[in-house]
Order: C-alpha cells, then structure tokens, then sequence
C-alpha cells in the first residue's frame, strides 16, 4: 500500500528481457534507504518487488502483464520514474490510499497553464468513466490527485510547481501514456 506522495526520481540504469521476465535497473538514492529484497516500491504508481540491491541501484523484475499494462515495457534507458516506498504503519499518511495496481493507462492530451498551475488533460478507456468522480482522488503514474473536471472519459488535474518539479509530470507531453490507478473508493462505490 501506498500515498501517492513520490520520494524521489529515479532513473533507468537498464532494462531488458531475461526469458519472460522484464528487468529493470533503477538509480536511486532515498528509495535504497532501509529497503530490502522483497520489498514492494511503486515505479510509475505500479508495485513491484525489489529483487536486488546495489550501491545506488535497485532491481525490480516484471511479468509480460504488468510490461503490457504499464508504460513501464516502454521505458528508455536514462528516462526517470516516479519512486515510493510502501507505507509504514504509524507514519502520517499524505495523499490517499493506492494499491499500486494499475488500471488502465490514460493517454495526455492537452497539458496548458491554467490559474497559475499547470493542467493537463487525460483520456482513459470509456470503461473506465464510472471511477472518475469530480473532486475525487487519482493516482497517476503513482503521483495522488484531485480530479478537478470530468467530461465523458477525459478529466482534468491541476499540478502545482512542486509536484511538477519532483516527479515526472514536469517532463510529460500530449500523446504520452501514464499508468492511471483509481481511487479505491470509487472502484468499491461503483462496484
């Protein structure tokens, strides 16, 4: 379980197929910090298992689903990620609560200044429109949001300086994919 409240930017060391299994080599510093393989740390809002450590390096190991799932198979070597360690029990919880399961992904189409924050727009599959309820939460690629405006399946999020600067939206683009989790809530109301 996560916050969607991103650590740190790490960056693609590596990445490649051994078999079936999609490895990736991650930079990081705060993220090595007390973790140990096994753990569970969010890449991208999608939970993966910490399978090695290395001085400033972490391995993470991805069936074909989640390569297919996520916009991780699409990574470049260099390219930084969005980075959280699972929540401690007993610590404050900022952001909400995100399983680290990914939905779907949505797709960026428009991303403009708007009131002094910076706004983007994000279509998602029509299956998904019942999850997005004005005002509610979001996590995109692991980064939790407020939904600000919903119109059939595109809604809007507002983004203020800081998240833009410590997470990966700031280097985001119309047209690039993101790993999109709803709110837990939501998905057990509309169930």
């Amino acid at each position: 379980m996560f916050s969607g409240i991103v650590e740190e930017l790490g960056q693609l060391k590596n990445i490649f197929w051994r078999g079936r299994v999609l490895v990736l080599e991650i930079r990081a510093i705060a993220a090595l910090e007390g973790t140990k393989p096994g753990d569970s740390i969010a890449v991208n809002g999608a939970c993966l298992t910490v399978v090695k450590l290395c001085p400033d390096t972490l391995t993470f190991e991805a069936i074909p689903e989640t390569a297919k799932a996520t916009n991780l198979g699409a990574l470049k070597i260099r390219e930084q990620v969005n980075l959280e360690r699972s929540l401690k029990i007993g610590e404050r919880l900022s952001g909400h609560f995100v399983s680290g399961h990914v939905d779907c992904q949505g797709i960026i189409r428009q991303k403009r200044f708007l009131q002094g924050s910076l706004s983007f727009e994000i279509s998602v599959p029509a299956e998904f429109i019942k999850y997005l309820l004005p005002k509610g939460s979001i996590a995109i690629d692991g980064i939790s949001l407020t939904l600000q405006k919903v119109k059939a399946n595109i809604f809007c999020v507002s983004i203020i300086p800081h998240t833009l600067k410590n997470t990966t939206l700031g280097f985001k683009k119309p047209s690039d994919k993101v790993n999109i989790e709803f709110d837990l809530l939501a998905k057990k109301l509309s169930a």
